[in-house]
């Protein structure tokens, strides 16, 4: 073989026949990526993996279960030679280079035609590595550059902005529950590319400070108001820096829409005709418990929860909760917003029936280096917050799910 590097090109697979002979671990990890292009893929091999089989069951791929015959390569556009078998996959490769049908095989690179890059994917972009020197090839090594480059993409280190197809627009992002590595791909990724980012006083603060310095960063809190309320003010300005062709976030704490009134920002942009995409993120409702180890369901102990807003008070006439319906539950409860009225809504769940000993933990700033746990029951917590002095932001869980983890200590948040 020359010392050549392979020519690197995107084969458009769409409705075309490709042949893969072999169904083991290879076949496994590249039948998918060969599905996905749209390949008319018939695999031959006497066995396959369970995985392998599962594909052929959904009609994925064409199963013909036998080893290689001579003449199984002809009418294919491209080959994948991968069976156990050194003197099939020798025959096979001949008659591919007879055929000039590009080939990859797994038992012998060299004897190849074509090799399969280490590839990935990061919003419209395929990143594929091939090591351009035969003799050094290492797969680990090129698995690596394509991991540095995927995630960079990803996660903002590596800016490439959109110069063409980038639009003007919003951009609801969750930010998770405060740990700069929980936010989600998508959002991070979003985050860097932004002009302008409008954030919440619950957003996760680090991930701010890792924004290139040409970014506005616009605290929601300072927003002037004027005649407007808060919201108003905040639908406003995400409007106005929209309207001057900038790219902007809206970083939420938790998810958008669970308790963030996302939706209500969501409804002002429509009105102007401004695009708004809206990016999950993950509640602080399930991961601060989580963080504390606490599961909010557990077999045998809980087989729901209930997450409600604590920050109108059960006797408050603008309450939606039904606390009489909440107190008649046996699963958890998650309170979110409501360390300074959790005396009234733990007498009114006693009130209804709740027994005064059901255990009850307090999360303050979880998944944060700050994270602090307090635990108490419904008859205590009152006396509980005060002694202990627990304050906002904190994730309050009501149920027997707050015993579950306690043998095994609480776990201490990485710092």
């Amino acid at each position: 073989m020359s010392h050549h590097p392979a020519y690197p090109v995107g084969l458009r697979l769409s409705g075309r026949r490709v042949i893969v002979l072999g169904g083991g671990q290879v076949a496994q990890r590249r039948l998918p990526a060969l599905i996905a292009a749209g390949a008319e893929l018939v695999l031959v091999s006497p066995e396959a993996t369970p995985s392998v089989e599962a594909m052929a069951d959904a009609g994925e791929i064409t199963w013909e279960r036998r080893g290689y015959r001579d003449g199984d390569l002809a009418d294919a556009w491209y080959a994948l030679i991968a069976t156990s078998d050194t003197d099939a996959n020798r025959a096979a490769s001949a008659e591919a280079e007879r055929h000039r049908v590009w080939c990859v095989r797994s038992d012998d690179a060299d004897a190849a035609t074509a090799w399969t890059p280490a590839t990935g994917h990061s919003e419209g972009v395929t990143v594929a590595v091939l090591t351009t020197d035969a003799r050094g090839r290492d797969p680990r090594h090129t698995a690596a550059v394509r991991d540095a480059v995927v995630e960079g993409l990803r996660d903002g280190t590596l800016v490439a902005p959109h110069h063409r197809t980038r639009t003007p627009g919003v951009a609801l992002v969750g930010g998770g529950p405060g740990d700069p590595d929980l936010i989600t791909v998508r959002g991070r990724r979003l985050l860097a590319e932004a002009d302008v980012v409008i954030a919440d006083r619950l957003g996760p603060r680090d991930l701010l400070a890792e924004l290139p310095p040409h970014v506005e960063v616009i605290d929601a809190a300072k927003i002037p108001y004027g005649r407007f309320m808060a919201q108003e003010a905040i639908n406003n300005a995400l409007i106005e820096h929209a309207r001057k062709g900038r790219s902007v976030v809206r970083l939420k704490g938790g998810d958008p829409y669970v308790f963030g009134r996302g939706m209500e920002e969501v409804q002002a942009l429509a009105e102007a005709g401004i695009a708004c995409t809206v990016v999950p993120g993950i509640s602080s409702s399930i991961s601060v418990p989580g963080a504390a180890g606490i599961p909010v369901t557990h077999r045998g102990v809980a087989h729901e929860f209930t997450v409600v807003s604590g920050h109108v008070a059960p006797d408050d006439t603008r309450s939606l909760v039904d606390w009489r319906a909440l107190a008649a539950l046996t699963g958890t409860l998650v309170i979110l917003m409501g360390v300074d009225k959790i005396g009234r809504i733990a007498e009114t769940l006693v009130a209804h029936g709740k027994s005064p000993d059901t255990p009850v933990a307090l999360v303050q700033e979880g998944t944060t280096a700050a994270q602090r746990r307090v635990d108490a029951t419904l008859s205590t917590v009152a006396e509980t917050v005060r002694a202990q002095d627990v304050r906002p932001p904190a994730v309050i869980v009501i149920g027997e799910v707050v015993s579950v983890g306690a043998a095994l200590g609480q776990p201490k948040h990485p710092e």
